[in-house]
């Protein structure tokens, strides 16, 4: 399973001017076949190969290229008719680099680029769809724990308190019955308490990115009292289940439900909130220029693109400034550009090496309008005070 290691990684390969060495990027995603030989793939792929093949020859691309080219023709072999996983691979046969991925077969098609960086908007599209989610189905005395990453659930860890065994009798005027009824919430209670402390400590590991708990409607407010405000603050929602009997698929489809359901309102909330701050000229800025500035300022929290967003832009072969403005030499250092077909080639790494927030956003008339693509902002340089960074609460 891919990491966010791994994503960090990717993003931080960059081949340099004059480095005979390529990025090569592969998608591969599974369809059902027209026939049981599955031709149509297998033509497809040869395609793009050869395409790509000759592309490279017209830039002088190396030797390494083919040979990682033909890697993946060997690769991609193996795989037709395998319908249940997609796969991405990322080489670099000049500095020996070969990173092999599966993913859940959502991609838009089967795609292979050939570029100074990894091709990582699609990538980026599925992980953002995708958090590391926690989700904890529990009763008053067991809890079960899985983890849930790119379209996957896995149980993780059973945390039990078993119980007290109790006697057969109330004793003298019921006396030890109600005492044995408040041991046994007193029991419900540490339990919720002990289950709510294992996250904490499992929050701050940076093991989990959200959480969805499952659980009866009269547990829920004993566990609620128990839990941190940081917990809290990471969870997505809650359903109604049954500890014992509810099957891995079930957790899946519920978690997975919760999980869409909190996105599209987050990204409604997060389009309204940076058209909002853009019109008053506050956290928000909207079109390519503008935050292309703001993420060289390294103001960007947030950045929402278009889900097919492209535009060309240039970009410098020496301090590495992005420009929206087709122009020949950088105004940053005087430095010749080089043309970016898709900004986002360029874009995409640097949210990810910076850790910003990236969101993407599709069939919104009122994003559409400002360019499709904007960024929620932590701070505006130009409105500091003093010459210092205003900082946003």
């Amino acid at each position: 399973m891919i990491t966010r290691e791994d994503i960090r990684e990717l993003a931080q390969l960059q081949c340099i001017e004059d480095e005979e060495g390529c990025a090569l990027t592969f998608y591969f995603q599974p369809r059902t076949p027209q026939n049981k030989s599955h031709r149509e793939e297998a033509i497809l792929l040869k395609d793009l190969v050869r395409d790509t093949i000759r592309e490279a020859e017209k830039g002088g691309k190396n030797e390494s290229l083919r040979r990682d080219l033909q890697r993946i023709v060997d690769l991609a072999g193996r795989l037709h008719g395998n319908q249940a996983r997609a796969k991405a691979v990322f080489a670099c046969g000049n500095r020996h680099f070969w990173r092999e991925f599966d993913l859940p077969p959502q991609l838009s098609g089967t795609q292979l680029f050939v570029n100074r960086r990894f091709h990582l908007k699609p990538l980026a599209v599925l992980l953002g769809a995708h958090p590391r989610i926690c989700v904890v189905l529990l009763d008053r005395h067991k809890a079960r724990v899985f983890d849930l990453r790119l379209d996957e659930v896995k149980e993780q860890e059973g945390l039990f308190r078993p119980l007290p065994r109790r006697g057969r009798g109330d004793g003298f005027a019921g006396y030890d019955g109600g005492h044995a009824e408040r041991s046994v919430q007193d029991e419900a209670l540490h339990h919720f308490k002990f289950v709510a402390e294992h996250l904490r400590e499992a929050l701050e590991k940076d093991l989990f990115d959200n959480l969805i708990f499952g659980c009866q409607e009269s547990n829920w407010h004993d566990l609620e009292t128990h839990l941190h405000p940081y917990l809290k603050k990471r969870m997505l929602g809650r359903f109604s289940a049954d500890v014992g009997s509810m099957k891995t698929e079930q957790v899946r489809e519920q978690a997975g439900r919760i999980l869409r359901e909190s996105q599209d309102e987050r990204r409604r909330n997060l389009v309204k909130e940076v058209l909002d701050q853009a019109k008053s000229n506050s956290r928000g800025v909207t079109g390519l220029r503008r935050v292309l500035r703001s993420l060289e300022m390294g103001e960007v929290q947030t950045l929402l693109m278009g889900e097919n967003y492209r535009a060309h832009a240039v970009e410098c072969t020496g301090c590495g400034h992005l420009d929206a403005h087709m122009v020949r030499y950088c105004p940053a250092c005087g430095r010749s550009t080089r043309e970016l077909e898709d900004v986002c080639d360029a874009i995409v790494p640097a949210t990810i090496r910076r850790d910003i927030e990236l969101f993407y956003v599709d069939g919104d008339p009122e994003f559409d309008k400002v360019g499709n693509i904007a960024a929620l902002l932590r701070f505006r340089a130009d409105q500091s005070k003093g010459g210092g960074v205003a900082v946003a609460s």
